[in-house]
């Protein structure tokens, strides 16, 4: 039997019931994994650059201030994608923006296997970024749109740790494959298994019906009954009107209704966490090479960051549905700061760096990890792409600065000691921010 409905709100509250109240479906569940999947081959993209860099560095005769310069290519196309491509899925639908973002990505990774020059890799690693960027806010909103209410966190979470399971697979792939054909293969596997992933989001992966309700695209009420059917719930008769607003979507938006406080707060957040992230991400292979670790070691020490990244990940989703999201963002940032200190100012054998870079990974990257369930909650579904691309987007700028301080701290000789204490300021402040946003400020 149909719902027969022309109120919106009731319409919206079918909906939710739907998809909140009950355990996950086969089709819930599908649209998590696709965008897992989708996540840990952004993963792949997007630390190659890291595990190429000494083999790139040493090829081309690059020094390390014009390698963070490379480093941050990327970065800023994702911080580009993030503030003004990835709003446009709150107009589109998040399926469009993730096909449009998966063929850029490929498209990017291939041209950065085939560059010739320094100007053409960093052209080909910001198209790169673009698609990163662009994609991230889509697969967080269609996680948080499709979980039930008591495992959203938890989806969400388990989301962003397909990044480092990517990141792990290619550090493994780059010791096996650098050292015997180059540093050019591995950006072109790269880009082939990327493209790969653009049938399976067209056939497989459905538009979010929260969005489809709000919006009312073509065929709008057919695809919503689909998800439906496919939900064993009641379809929906008719379409309700429209909201007033639905065509709108602004980024005045994330400062109204009192939203400006937790919006700023978020912004400050990650700002903070991914100035230290992506340095982190993005030296900490060419330190360990540097220690004096052969290149297969030094990737290693990076593939053991991301296996800890993804432990992490999942270890905060699952704890913060007891203990609360934001008091464990701010813990894992304090045993991340604890943690930073240690590897700059140990002395440590390769079991040791291996262990402590995994260490790191499950109180860095895993705290950090929470800052995406955080967005995605903070937001209605009118301005949830919106509001989770503009806080990536504005803490990306602290992603671009992170590279760039930690290569010429490096450079100027200040050593690893002083760069590893000057970068537990952040992450401290990182935390500090998370606990100022209040339960009352989320919109779910």
């Amino acid at each position: 039997m149909s719902v027969v409905t022309n109120d919106y709100e009731q319409s919206v509250t079918h909906l939710r019931g739907v998809l909140e109240n009950n355990k996950m479906a086969p089709l819930q569940i599908l649209v998590v994994m696709i965008c897992f999947t989708l996540n840990m081959i952004d993963g792949m993209d997007v630390v190659l650059m890291s595990y190429t860099a000494p083999v790139l560095a040493q090829e081309w005769s690059i020094e390390p201030a014009v390698l963070g310069a490379v480093f941050s290519a990327a970065l800023i196309g994702m911080t580009l994608g993030c503030l003004f491509i990835a709003p446009y899925a709150d107009v589109i639908g998040r399926r469009k923006m993730i096909l449009f973002a998966v063929t850029t990505i490929g498209a990017g990774m291939l041209f950065s296997g085939w560059s010739q020059s320094l100007p053409q890799l960093v052209a080909a690693r910001v198209v790169t970024g673009l698609g990163v960027g662009a994609i991230l806010a889509s697969m967080a909103t269609m996680t948080s749109e499709f979980a039930t209410r008591e495992r959203r966190n938890l989806c969400v979470s388990f989301l962003q740790a397909g990044y480092p399971i990517g990141a792990v697979a290619t550090g493994f792939a780059s010791a096996w494959l650098i050292p015997e054909f180059g540093w050019r293969v591995m950006f072109e596997i790269s880009g082939v298994v990327t493209l790969l992933m653009v049938p399976v989001v067209y056939f497989f992966m459905p538009e979010s019906p929260e969005f489809l309700l709000k919006r009312q695209p073509g065929n709008a009420l057919d695809n919503i009954n689909r998800i439906l059917v496919k939900l064993k719930a009641a379809p929906l008769a008719t379409l309700p009107a429209a909201p007033a607003d639905s065509a709108r979507t602004s980024v005045k938006k994330l400062f109204t209704d009192g939203r400006a406080r937790p919006t700023l707060l978020l912004w400050g957040g990650v700002f903070f966490g991914f100035f230290t992230l992506y340095f982190i991400i993005s030296w900490i292979p060419k330190i360990a090479v540097d220690a004096g670790l052969p290149l297969e070691q030094g990737i290693f020490a990076g593939a053991a960051y991301n296996l800890g990244s993804f432990t992490g990940s999942i270890l905060l989703g699952w704890i913060s549905v007891r203990f609360g999201l934001q008091k464990m963002i701010f813990t894992f940032f304090v045993l991340a700061a604890v943690t930073l200190m240690v590897f700059g100012n140990v002395s440590m054998g390769v079991s040791m760096i291996l262990l402590t870079a995994y260490i790191l990974g499950v109180t860095l990257n895993g705290g950090f990890n929470g800052f995406w369930p955080t967005s995605a909650r903070l937001y209605p579904t009118e301005i949830r792409a919106t509001g989770v691309g503009w806080a990536v987007g504005a803490g990306r700028a602290g992603a671009v600065i992170g590279p760039f301080a930690g290569g010429y701290l490096l450079q100027s000789g200040a050593g690893l000691s002083t760069t590893f204490i000057v970068f537990t300021i952040p992450v401290a402040l990182a935390g500090l921010l998370t606990l100022l946003i209040k339960d009352s400020d989320f919109a779910n």
